[in-house]
Parts: structure tokens; sequence; C-alpha cells
């Protein structure tokens, strides 16, 4: 069996003590793999997320994300863990009042100040490069650059630290199909190109979910209805999973 980067186990988490957001989710998502949380608007794939990354503590329950058990750290714990992290956020979350090139260096200089300025925009340049971006972007402001190059420079800043674990949070919502099949193609790319990471993408995109995803979790009424394979979720004799299935796939 594959080695496991992010163990849940029985979570539970509720905002107001009477309604369960998450309620009594297990997952397992092997080391090395790219894994597509799906599942209707609701159903907890954001509160999850933010539960692996430390943003949320569970009401119960554990979680394990590289072999460490979240729920024993404290905030301090918690903010130096994440360096094990990368986040490409939804609308790529980028400094308005910074380059390019600043936005990429800005976890180098929260997190590796034993490194020269020269030493932080030589690797921020080396990222940039690596998710396609030309040189002649780097001093750019957001503004100044186009929606697809605004997530190349938020890619490039969420492998900044080299880490181990990559999420990707709805990163093609509201994007034009071109530019959906674009980001779908640069996260399968950085995914092969960095051995043994893991790749976690929620996303509403089944299309994609199915196309680029190693496994497929589908969340349901805060806990996971269907994981495995993609080719599991044709096969299945699950009528919701069907239907959700088949309604998703009829917009492509």
């Amino acid at each position: 069996m594959s080695e496991i980067a992010i163990h849940l186990e029985d979570v539970r988490k509720t905002f107001d003590e009477k309604e369960y957001v998450v309620n009594g989710l297990n997952l397992d998502i092997p080391k090395g793999s790219l894994t597509a949380i799906i599942g209707f608007s609701g159903t907890g794939k954001s509160v999850i997320l933010k539960h692996i990354l430390g943003l949320y503590r569970p009401t119960s329950g554990r979680i394990e994300v590289l072999g460490e058990d979240l729920n024993k750290m404290d905030n301090d714990q918690l903010t130096d863990f994440r360096k094990n992290f990368g986040v490409l956020f939804q609308g790529s979350a980028l400094f308005d009042d910074m380059t390019v090139l600043e936005n990429v260096c800005f976890p180098l200089s929260e997190h590796r100040r034993e490194l020269s300025e020269g030493q932080m925009v030589e690797i921020a340049s080396r990222k940039l490069q690596q998710v396609g971006l030309d040189s002649k972007h780097f001093d750019k402001l957001p503004s100044q650059i186009s929606g697809g190059m605004q997530k190349r420079t938020g890619l490039a800043r969420a492998l900044a630290l080299d880490p181990e674990i990559l999420f990707y949070d709805e990163p093609t919502t509201g994007l034009d199909p071109i530019l959906t099949e674009m980001v779908d193609n640069l996260i399968v790319e950085t995914h092969h190109h960095r051995t043994g990471i893991t790749s976690v993408m929620v996303s509403h995109d089944l299309e994609a979910a199915f196309r680029i995803a190693d496994f497929v979790a589908m969340l349901n009424a805060g806990q996971v209805l269907l994981f495995g394979k993609p080719e599991v979720f044709f096969e299945t004799d699950n009528e919701l999973v069907r239907r959700f299935v088949a309604k998703g796939m009829k917009k492509t």
C-alpha cells in the first residue's frame, strides 16, 4: 500500500454546535498522487481543505499530514509546518502592489530569511521560468499581465519553498475554456516535474478531475461518498454519484 501523505479519521466540524459541516469524514490521500476533491456545493470541500492546512481545527477527529498530528501543534508550530505546503488560490491572490517577481519572493522573505536578496531573486526567477513565464514580465504588476500569467505567477509563488504538498483551491473557477485547459495542463506538468510531490485539487470541474487526477474523492453531507480512481465513478452503482457525474459531464 502506498505511503499516506494526508490522513483524516472520523473528522467532525461544527461552527454553531448544532449542525455539522463535516460529519465523520475519513480520507487517506496517497503520497505522490494527484487527488481531486469534488462534490455538491456546501458539502465541505473547502472546509476540509482548511482543516488540512491547519486553518481550522476539528471539533473532533484526527488529522495527520506527512505523519504529523496537526491537533498536537500550537499556532506557531502550525505556521512553521505550513512551509511544507504550497497553495494556488482560486483568484491567484497576488499582492496588487508587488511586481510578479516580488510576489514570488514574498514567501522566501518570510520563511527563508537566511537567504540574501540576490539568492531570493534567483530562486523566484527560476520558479517563474519553470511555470513558463517570460522574464520580460517579472517587473510588471498583476494588473499589467493576463489572467493566465497571473495563474502562472500564483503557482510559482506556491512552489517557492519547494513544498511537499501542493493545494489547488478551485483553480479554474470563472475561467474561459482555453485558459481552463492551460491551467489543467500546468497542474499536470507541475505534478510530474516534481518527483514525489503530492497534489490536492478542490474542483467543481468534473471533466478536469477525471482527466488529470490519479484519485478522486466525492464528498456529500460532510462525508466521503466515494473514493477511488476516476474509472470507479463511471462503474459505481451508487445512484447519487451516477447522477452527479452525469450532470457534471453534460457541460462538456
